[in-house]
């Protein structure tokens, strides 16, 4: 039976216009860091070509050799700046440092990740490859809501949440903003993209 994640961890759980607060538990990644503006920066279209191929290898390790398959979730990342203003009131993606992410499931082992890297070297060595490893993520507490437009248009709802909801609700962010992103916009219109917004809080 294979496993969808998106549809079992409450973590996927959003809607349009609400600010949710939930724990969410730690969790493991193939992550893939770097700096500057995703529409232009080499380095992010080659972090996103990196680790689809490993978490591909991953899933068909699982199948394989535990009996356990599942759907690759969709691509997240992790952004933050100097300063939070180049997410809403500046918008300025140069200043922008990420960490493009896909969720592993719990079962899957770091040695299984070595090996999955290994193969992938193997067949065909995609430019980010290096630099792609396995992290738990640790973010407890959050606030989160979903998006549907165009990645430009996070702004106001961004500028809602950090200026109106947290510290109405005596809340504060702590981790680095996160999203999840359930369109593919190669397929989707931006006006239809559906994406979570995501915010650490104490």
């Amino acid at each position: 039976m294979k496993v969808d994640l998106k549809k079992t961890l409450d973590g996927y759980r959003a809607r349009p216009g609400e600010f949710r607060v939930l724990d969410v538990p730690p969790q493991q990644y193939l992550m893939v860091d770097g700096h500057g503006d995703p529409n232009s920066a080499p380095e992010y279209a080659e972090a996103v070509a990196a680790l689809y191929p490993v978490a591909y290898t991953l899933k068909f390790a699982s199948k394989r050799d535990l009996g356990r398959d599942y759907v690759v979730p969709p691509l997240e990342a992790l952004w933050w700046a100097a300063s939070m203003a180049a997410f809403t009131s500046a918008r300025d993606k140069s200043q922008w440092d990420w960490t493009v992410m896909l969720l592993v499931p719990d079962w899957i082992s770091a040695e299984m990740v070595d090996g999955a890297l290994a193969t992938v070297a193997e067949k065909k060595r995609p430019p980010g490859l290096d630099r792609v490893r396995l992290e738990t993520l640790h973010e407890g507490r959050c606030v989160q809501t979903l998006h549907v437009g165009s990645y430009d248009d996070e702004a106001g709802v961004l500028a809602e949440l950090h200026d109106e909801f947290l510290p109405g609700a005596g809340l504060r962010m702590t981790g680095r903003h996160h999203e999840i992103y359930l369109s593919d916009p190669r397929k989707v219109e931006a006006s239809r993209l559906r994406t979570i917004l995501r915010q650490p809080v104490e």
